[in-house]
């Protein structure tokens, strides 16, 4: 998330009340994730387990919950609470503001799109030429559709993030300024779900088609042409490479990277990056030759078990 001008140090240490480490007039453009942050972005870190990860990251400002070395050419802003803080951020560069009507004012609707009955269309929202956006579909705030979408009823693009801090009093979430971002040519099935990004971009590239009832994190990057079937969830940060195809029921955990060309038959659970090119399967999911070998093993084991016994 970029801020509408440059800040400086002093001015955002200033806003959150917390001291900083760096020359006063040190440049602050913007606000990001680790996994997304450029040269003038803040980052927070609020685990020591991450600090050097932080630190030593492309961001150029880290909101950190402890006085450290601070790397050169960097600054530090140290509060007591930088989840709190990157919160306090969000909310004032991109703050929730009520809707009055059922599509926003705001909104850019391209030339030729359709638009059925009882759908909402957030603050900000641009949809290109010749979509169709079926009934009950709901496109939250600055979300960015291309040109030919189709999205079917019930579906909601642009929901929060599912990221949260448990605090001694329950869970505290991580506030969403980020957007979705849905390049041309893209289908999108009834009853799906799309968070957008905490500060930056959830992407759907172009040709991507997805089938009903299907959960995308927010940060993740569905690659040009894939294929998503039902009940597939995706968690957020996660990279889906082009022309990957995901059959129904797989779930695959935050963070990962899908290579091109992969294909992850059904009921799969992935809980590690996989390379492309390979057909995989299985819980955890693994490669058709290893899983099929793993299997032969298993069925022998009743076998050993009589050979030991004769023993």
């Amino acid at each position: 998330m970029k801020f509408p001008r440059p800040y400086s140090l002093k001015e955002i240490a200033g806003f959150l009340s917390c001291e900083f480490d760096g020359p006063e007039d040190f440049e602050i453009l913007g606000m990001n994730e680790i996994h997304v942050v450029e040269q003038g972005d803040i980052v927070f870190v609020d685990h020591p387990k991450y600090y050097d990860k932080a630190l030593n990251s492309a961001a150029t400002i880290v909101l950190i919950n402890k006085s450290v070395d601070c790397p050169k050419g960097k600054a530090l802003l140290i509060s007591d609470d930088p989840f709190r803080d990157f919160n306090k951020l969000t909310d004032h560069f991109k703050p929730f503001v009520a809707s009055s009507n059922a599509i926003s004012e705001s909104a850019q609707i391209g030339e030729g799109t359709v638009i059925q009955p009882n759908c909402f269309i957030g603050h900000n929202v641009k949809i290109g030429k010749n979509c169709v956006i079926h009934s009950n579909v709901s496109i939250y705030d600055d979300c960015v559709l291309g040109d030919n979408v189709t999205i079917h009823a019930g579906s909601v693009i642009g929901s929060n993030a599912f990221y949260y801090k448990k605090r001694p009093e329950g869970y505290d979430r991580l506030l969403s300024g980020g957007r979705v971002i849905i390049e041309d040519q893209v289908d999108i099935g009834a009853s799906c779900t799309i968070d957008r990004g905490v500060s930056g971009d959830t992407t759907i590239k172009m040709g991507a088609k997805i089938d009903n009832q299907v959960q995308i994190g927010h940060d993740t990057v569905i690659g040009e042409r894939c294929l998503i079937a039902s009940q597939v969830g995706i968690a957020g940060c996660t990279i889906i490479e082009n022309d990957v195809t995901i059959w129904g029921q797989v779930g695959i955990t935050s963070g990962v990277t899908i290579g091109s060309k992969a294909i992850l038959s059904a009921k799969s659970g992935v809980s590690k990056s996989l390379a492309g090119g390979k057909h995989y399967f299985g819980i955890p999911a693994d490669d058709f030759r290893s899983k099929y070998k793993e299997i032969a093993a298993i069925k022998r084991i009743p076998e050993i078990l009589e050979m030991l016994r004769g023993k």
